[in-house]
């Protein structure tokens, strides 16, 4: 059993003693935290919190506890039903909420959920929101309301219609050229809430020929959800057998996007983002941001256009700060997560699907001459095991201070410490989850990226 308390909610494995994991004592405290903390922030209030669930196994159950406990904590609540991530923010806003709640563990096998946690805005609580939702939750400093300030419960299951509609009216979202292109499309659902989004959007975009993969929503993932390669062997056979044009894979809660060439090879997720910045750059000229972990393609793609380019730390929420505060026209993060402003700050795989699709039927061009157009890089990833007795933060202090002795080098320590050298960089950060240091390294070729991080690692290794 697990269960993980971070600044963004609460994730954990379903089952097992109160604690220990995600069980209906712990969903209960929570999602009761979070509500006193929303009471709390002596804003103008709608009383109305909107909750939506991917298609696990657990999510009925999840959610009958966070909105019944919601009602007893005095709100209104919305109940969207089966939604992905952007499409439950998406609706915080249309239903002027004071926040939202959404139930997925992304992309962790079947046995886990979580409760996501948004504010007025649709968008992920910041660190000392979050932190201090879970000093609530220690502390069960909430207090429930009485029978005649009991809140109500309004079911409302039809925004993914709304979140397709708000796509297909993006400027940039050209579905006369789409039409005209004649696509055969596949699209990996993983047995969730894509399945209730994708296919009808590429319906709506007008692809032609529309294959849906994997597209019950029982829960019973078809394979292990994360859209990475080593996960998506069997579905990229199908999308080389069937002669597609393209293929998309999402994860359960459809806030990532894999793309898969028609001959069964993958695109990169790295370059979900970058691609579609580069056509949004091509029309829009603007700034963008990725985190430090993304590759710096994006970077390549941004200066080619006369812009500038930012990183944040690691989490959507790092993104989105950053990508506001430098006006930023397209940000996401490298692992197939695209965030376009103009229709939400969020990770919004329908919005890379329809800006993907657009840019091959406008260009012309197959998804392998798009890819052979982009900044050709290699990520590596690496970790470092931890003891109990070592001193983390010594750690990366060593590794700050001996590779900023090269004038060279560029050292970032916003977030663990990132090492910018002329041909690659090497980011180390501390894991929240494991007792280990992520380390990843990227280059123009797998070799040196490999070789960068041992020499990192190996660094690491002589100090601890």
């Amino acid at each position: 059993m697990a269960l993980i308390k971070s600044i963004s909610g609460i994730r954990g494995t379903i089952g097992g003693s109160v604690g220990e994991g995600l069980s209906p004592v712990d969903v209960v405290k929570f999602t009761a935290a979070y509500a006193a903390w929303n009471k709390s922030r002596n804003r103008k209030s709608s009383n109305k919190i909107v909750v939506g669930r991917d298609g696990r196994i657990s999510g009925e159950m999840v959610s009958g506890l966070v909105i019944s406990t919601l009602i007893g904590m005095g709100y209104d609540v919305v109940n969207i039903g089966l939604a992905t991530t952007p499409t439950t923010e998406l609706a915080v806003t249309a239903e002027n909420a004071d926040g939202g709640i959404i139930l997925t563990a992304s992309h962790n096998p079947k046995q886990w959920n979580a409760l996501k946690l948004l504010n007025e805005n649709g968008e992920f609580l910041n660190d000392a929101e979050g932190k201090t939702v879970l000093k609530i939750a220690e502390d069960e400093s909430f207090d429930f309301a009485c029978v005649d300030n009991l809140g109500t419960v309004e079911e409302k299951f039809d925004y993914a219609d709304y979140h397709i509609e708000q796509v297909l009216k993006l400027p940039l979202v050209d579905v006369e050229a789409i039409q005209k292109a004649h696509f055969t499309v596949a699209v990996d659902c993983i047995n969730s809430v894509g399945a209730i989004t994708i296919p009808q959007l590429l319906e709506e975009l007008g692809v032609a020929h529309v294959i849906a993969l994997n597209s019950d929503i029982t829960g019973n993932f078809a394979h292990t959800p994360e859209p990475i390669p080593a996960n998506l062997t069997e579905t990229a056979a199908i999308i080389k057998k069937e002669k597609c044009d393209v293929g998309f894979i999402v994860d359960p809660d459809v806030d990532r996007l894999a793309i898969v060439h028609g001959d069964g090879t993958m695109f990169g997720e790295e370059y979900t983002l970058v691609s579609i910045a580069d056509y949004i750059l091509n029309h829009t000229p603007g700034n963008t941001c990725s985190n430090l972990s993304s590759s710096r393609a994006l970077r390549d793609v941004t200066e080619k256009h006369g812009c500038q380019y930012s990183a944040a730390a690691v989490g959507e929420v790092n993104v989105v700060t950053e990508m506001k505060a430098k006006h930023c026209v397209i940000g996401g993060e490298g692992n197939g997560g695209v965030i376009y402003p103009e229709l939400h700050y969020g990770r919004d795989a329908l919005v890379g699907v329809a800006l993907f699709l657009t840019m091959m039927a406008k260009s012309g061009k197959t998804t392998k001459e798009i890819r052979a157009e982009l900044p050709e890089y290699v990520i590596s990833k690496n970790r470092i095991d931890l003891t109990t007795d070592i001193d983390v933060d010594a750690i990366l202090n060593n590794v700050k201070e001996a590779y900023s002795k090269d004038p060279e080098n560029k050292i970032t320590d916003i977030d663990g410490v990132k090492i910018d050298m002329p041909d690659g960089w090497v980011h180390l950060r501390k894991s929240n989850t494991e007792p280990i240091i992520r380390v990843y390294s990227e280059a123009k070729n797998e070799e040196r990226a490999q070789q960068l991080a041992k020499g990192v690692i190996d660094f690491v290794r002589k100090v601890s």
